[in-house]
């Protein structure tokens, strides 16, 4: 197992969020989605984002257990749902 797989499986977050991630995983686009996620010109390969999201989703982590004003949830559940289907866990998702 992978170091990003190890730290991605080790993650615990409330089940809502979770649950709303694995909901909005069902309509992601990769093409789309992962390359306004990243605010990348272009889709990375597959495997090549997981360091930078999962970067992103401590990030925002940190701020939503601080409380800081710049939490956004809306962000969270995407970045979480882009995790979700890149890692291969796809088959996760959950439709509405």
């Amino acid at each position: 197992m992978s170091e990003i797989s190890r730290i991605f499986k080790s993650m615990r977050r409330p089940g809502m969020l979770v649950r709303a991630a694995r909901v909005a995983c069902a309509s992601y686009r990769r093409d789309k989605d992962l390359r306004r996620i990243l605010r990348a010109q272009q889709v990375p390969a597959p495997g090549r984002g997981m360091a930078r999201l999962l970067s992103m989703e401590a990030d925002l982590e940190a701020r939503r257990t601080d409380g800081a004003a710049t939490y956004s949830i809306g962000r969270h559940i995407e970045v979480l749902a882009a995790l979700i289907f890149e890692s291969g866990l796809g088959t996760g998702c959950k439709g509405a």
